[in-house]
């Protein structure tokens, strides 16, 4: 019943944009920015970045909303001009370097492992602080549900590149993960000894 009810208002918004009504041009704006903006920063890292394509993706949604034909999520729709942007702004910076393929991998990571030990905010922390490359493909791929023939024509490179990309964005986060461990462990015993002692 929930999801019919917002599905309804969700569907008038969509209306509304395309009669170019500026309220519910406002209406979706509010309703998706934190999210979509939250998207953007974890691609570019920089939030006035974040900031100027979450703004040109919104300009770009409403140019384009008539392309929208009520197939699928509308969100998941707006998702992928929001990071079509992103990654279009990281080609103009020729930020977006992707290392050459030096390995093939056969195997998709299992991210399980880590982020169960993991809070979400941690793991967001640790995926910001990697090369751009390695966080680019483990965002699309593991978080946004790209499959590595997409990552590749997006990015122009091979899947075994988006691959390998992703296999050490795997190793970098689990290097990261027992860092933090053994941290905190450190932390831990030496709150023990002076409180024995």
């Amino acid at each position: 019943m929930q999801f019919k009810i917002y599905r309804a208002k969700e569907d008038e918004l969509i209306k509304g944009c395309l009669r170019r009504d500026g309220s519910a041009q406002k209406q979706l704006y509010e309703t998706y920015s934190s999210k979509m903006y939250g998207l953007c920063y974890r691609y570019v890292k920089d939030p006035m970045e974040a900031e100027d394509i979450l703004v040109i993706s919104f300009m770009k949604v409403f140019d384009k909303i008539e392309q929208f034909k009520s197939e699928g999520s509308f969100e998941g729709w707006i998702r992928r001009i929001v990071i079509n942007e992103a990654l279009t702004c990281l080609r103009r910076q020729r930020s977006m370097y992707l290392e050459a393929e030096l390995e093939s991998v056969d195997h998709d990571p299992n991210y399980k492992s880590l982020s169960d030990h993991l809070e979400a905010e941690d793991l967001m922390h640790l995926i910001n602080e990697m090369p751009t490359g390695y966080r680019i493909v483990f965002n699309m791929y593991a978080i946004d549900g790209y499959s590595h023939k997409e990552i590749a024509e997006s990015l122009g490179i091979s899947e075994n590149t988006s691959k390998s990309q992703l296999s050490r964005a795997r190793t970098y986060l689990q290097k990261a993960l027992k860092e933090q461990e053994w941290t905190a462990n450190k932390n831990i015993s030496h709150d023990e000894s002076t409180t024995t002692g």
